[in-house]
């Protein structure tokens, strides 16, 4: 976190506490979300000692938890030496210092637990601005728990702050301003990505972006088609920063594929806030592959999460009432991990998959699948193609070029002038290719 008093050191041994409300209880498996939470501390190096999975009837305003539940969990903070509690919930500022002052030990939540991974994984400039916005944001409410001089009143003169500026105060302040630094920052990062975009559409190649659930095996997917040696571990949020490569599908001479930032169930708002500019890739693609774990016991829900950003970005189309948002941007999934399955659970999954074309049905490790989900990429990116004729003057080598490469020429036909091409093109692209090569009048 922001200050020292916060910092989570790796090594650590830590005690998880995995709340369920009964909400929670049919959408999602309280073993897998406790293994979650985990795999979320083990991936910034805590050292787990013991996981107390807890069923909640109601929220207690104090301590989230419930007496009893508290003094269940003492022992063992005792006896493991427990130096951290992990709670994978949302805690008020309050919640947290009456757990630490039960406990006796640091306390922190999910959301903190997340921006830790975060921070650690930022590897870009923007990345780290990014990252650091929403640590400001999420310390921001917490400076009553956190700072031990709040007491002290700044007195006297000077451009910290007038005659009785309580410590508080000034430090929210000075937080605020390094935030809105931090937003011109970023501001002017998205502007130049704003005119990174604008060039690769006017380059005649279309934009694949990957997206899922975090330790889907995105990475892995994305290696097996670009031939990277992006990271991919079996680890929450092993890729944090997008990146890009080049691809060749069946029929596609060239393509952009995108690996981004997995995403997770109660994200925090902070993050999903300062990430927003960096997911706008996705709002921009040509086609989302959605790369599902879906041997996993909460693949359903998982595919709830996802879908649910995809939607507060407004790539799924226009909600009711929301005529003017964007059109929902092509979509297909792939199933991966086929190769963990059993035999009976392989059989449920390969009779789900033949009745959705718009499925392939991989192993990213093995590479099983993979052919037919490149052809699925494929087909979807040609699916709404359009017979065109264009005419182009013979100085238009350039409109030429960019028709040839993200359409399929099927006839060139000399006009007087220039020549007339029979085009098999998307209608976006048709749209696309008028805004940069306008027809005259």
């Amino acid at each position: 976190m922001s200050d020292s008093d916060d910092e989570v050191a790796r090594g650590a041994a830590a005690l998880l506490v995995v709340p369920e409300w009964h909400s929670q209880r049919l959408s999602r498996d309280l073993d897998a979300r406790a293994a979650e939470a985990k795999g979320l501390a083990l991936a910034i190096g805590l050292d787990v000692v013991a996981v107390h999975p807890l069923r909640l009837r109601q929220t207690r305003a104090a301590t989230l938890l419930g007496v009893g539940q508290i003094d269940a969990i003492k022992p063992d903070i005792e006896s493991k030496g427990v130096q951290l509690v992990v709670v994978d919930a949302a805690l008020s500022a309050i919640q947290q210092r009456n757990l630490e002052t039960a406990f006796g030990t640091k306390v922190i939540d999910r959301t903190g637990l997340i921006l830790e991974i975060f921070g650690e994984r930022a590897a870009t400039a923007e990345g780290r601005l990014q990252v650091e916005l929403a640590h400001l944001d999420y310390q921001a409410g917490r400076l009553v728990r956190s700072w031990t001089h709040l007491e002290r009143q700044r007195g006297g003169f000077g451009f910290l702050g007038g005659p009785g500026e309580t410590q508080i105060e000034a430090d929210r302040r000075m937080i605020r301003n390094r935030m809105a630094r931090i937003r011109r920052s970023l501001e002017d990062a998205r502007r130049t990505r704003q005119l990174q975009r604008a060039k690769r559409q006017r380059a005649p190649w279309p934009v694949i972006a990957l997206v899922g659930y975090t330790n889907a095996g995105k990475s892995t997917f994305f290696n097996r088609l670009t031939g990277s040696d992006v990271m991919a571990e079996d680890m929450l949020f092993a890729t944090l920063d997008p990146t890009m490569r080049e691809i060749r599908l069946p029929g596609i001479d060239k393509a952009i594929l995108s690996d981004t930032v997995g995403f997770v169930s109660d994200l925090p708002t902070e993050l999903v806030a300062a990430f927003r500019a960096t997911l706008e890739e996705v709002t921009t693609a040509d086609l989302i592959v959605h790369v599902r774990d879906i041997v996993h016991p909460d693949s359903e829900a998982q595919y709830d999460d996802v879908r649910a950003i995809l939607d507060s970005l407004g790539v799924n189309g226009p909600r009711d009432g929301e005529g003017d948002a964007p059109d929902a941007v092509a979509q297909i999934e792939i199933w991966n991990k086929i190769d963990t399955a059993t035999a009976e659970q392989r059989a449920a999954i390969e009779e789900m998959a033949a009745r959705r074309p718009d499925v392939a049905l991989i192993s990213a490790e093995t590479g099983e699948g993979v052919d037919a989900a490149r052809t699925l990429m494929a087909s979807q990116l040609t699916a709404s193609h359009r017979l065109e004729r264009i005419f182009l003057r013979f100085d238009q080598g350039e409109a030429m070029a960019w028709l040839h490469a993200r359409g399929e020429v099927l006839a060139d036909e000399a006009e007087e002038g220039g020549h007339v091409l029979t085009v098999r093109l998307d209608p976006a692209d048709r749209a696309r290719f008028e805004r940069l090569w306008p027809a005259e009048s």
